[in-house]
């Protein structure tokens, strides 16, 4: 019998983001909160940034008129600190002005104290040709009043923040958070803590991929339930499921995915809702699941990502599809990450049926060095790397091709 052909990246993207409807429910959270959170509607302003011209420096607000050559001198007539406002400034005088404080009326121009010289009896000399509007910031160079500076599904950074602060900003409306139910499956998972490393049974494991897949969902602004490890029964999986499907938008779940006698992930989501995805062309992460589970209590259905159990192959299918999932349920509209083009600085002779995502590391060089264990068992090689090469199947690379780099940094921002 033919085993249908594995359903690859690209196509099964479109398909999991198509299921990712944005959740209902908007949140006012303060400026100083909204870190991470996905902006609900768009942010305008209702005022200019900055508020009215003003200088860019320290020094003398002039008339361009007084000094179109070098050495004029000029009487200081006023002194105008940020938070303050000037007068009227008449012909022949200038006005000792700081950054950030309004250029007075009658002022076209700001020298640097730099160019200039203070001189005795509230005088100064200025010692360059001034042009006009130099060192002024203008009214509404920043925003202008009306203009939309922030945009429905906006992923909120810091230089956001400081934004939408700027235009008077103390709240703003955000997108529900996502509410998550996690839990690993397998016997022989124990975790760091209840059991010492020389104490460990023949065959125990710590269950690592529970700490790095709840802080790579609490990053991505979920609120996380973590359920612990499920044992390797059939009736337990389907118990865990059916419960966690009750109060959740999505359950994750690490392991059992696969097709082993003990893998009883499939078949459980198979009873309770429906399979819609099962086995990627990818490598490593070839047994990523995406289903739905019903809900008996609320009505509708409860989305279900099943990742793989090794803890490479859980790391990067979470990047390539949880991820991109997640932050669209938040209404996010661009989930994708940047591919840069680099130049490998290794060899890699054996070309695989699967599109394959190589860990590697930039070099002092400017190119890319390569994990020398590839196994999808080895998480060292993510700690190791920078990121990874997101290579084409059935493509070998040799050193000096380029080569497609995803950074870590940008995927886990």
């Amino acid at each position: 019998m033919t085993r249908p052909a594995l359903l690859s990246l690209d196509d099964a993207l479109p398909q999991l983001l198509a299921q990712a409807h944005v959740l209902t429910g908007v949140q006012s959270v303060s400026t100083f909160e909204a870190d991470g959170r996905v902006l609900a509607q768009d942010v305008t302003s209702s005022l200019q940034v900055p508020p009215q011209d003003n200088s860019s420096m320290d020094g003398y607000a002039v008339r361009v008129a007084d000094c179109v050559q070098a050495g004029a001198v000029l009487r200081v007539t006023q002194r105008i600190p940020a938070g303050t406002h000037g007068t009227q400034l008449n012909a022949g005088e200038a006005a000792r002005i700081f950054t950030g404080a309004p250029i007075p009326p009658g002022a076209d121009a700001v020298v640097m104290q730099e160019d200039c010289e203070a001189l005795e009896g509230e005088r100064v000399q200025v010692n360059k040709a001034v042009p006009t509007g130099q060192w002024i910031r203008r009214s509404g160079e920043d925003v202008t009043r009306g203009a939309t500076v922030l945009t429905h599904g906006t992923r909120l950074t810091p230089a956001e923040l400081g934004l939408a602060a700027s235009i008077g900003l103390a709240q703003l409306q955000v997108s529900a958070r996502p509410r998550v139910a996690l839990f690993s499956t397998g016997d022989e998972l124990v975790m760091p803590g209840d059991v010492a490393p020389e104490a460990m049974p023949a065959g125990a494991i710590y269950n690592s991929n529970r700490f790095f897949l709840r802080a790579m969902l609490k990053r991505l602004g979920c609120e996380v339930t973590d359920l612990g490890i499920v044992p390797d029964k059939r009736e337990a999986t389907i118990a865990a499921l059916r419960d966690a499907a009750q109060h959740h938008d999505l359950i994750l779940t690490s392991g059992g995915v696969s097709v082993g006698e003990e893998d009883h992930i499939k078949p459980a989501v198979e009873i309770l809702g429906e399979l819609n995805l099962w086995q990627l062309a990818i490598k490593p992460g070839k047994p990523f699941a995406y289903g739905k589970v019903n809900r008996a209590a609320e009505g509708g259905a409860c989305h279900f990502m099943g990742l793989p159990g090794n803890p490479v192959s859980s790391f990067v299918t979470f990047l390539l599809l949880v991820r991109p999932f997640v932050l669209a349920l938040q209404g996010v509209r661009k989930t994708d990450v940047v591919r840069t083009e680099m130049t490998a600085h290794f060899d890699w002779p054996r070309a695989d049926k699967r599109r394959e995502f190589l860990r590697v590391k930039r070099n002092a060089q400017g190119g890319l060095d390569l994990f020398p264990n590839q196994s999808s068992g080895v998480l060292t090689s993510a700690v190791w790397g920078d990121g990874v090469v997101d290579n084409p199947a059935g493509q070998t690379i040799s050193k000096g091709d380029t080569v497609r780099f995803i950074s870590f940094a940008e995927w886990l921002a």
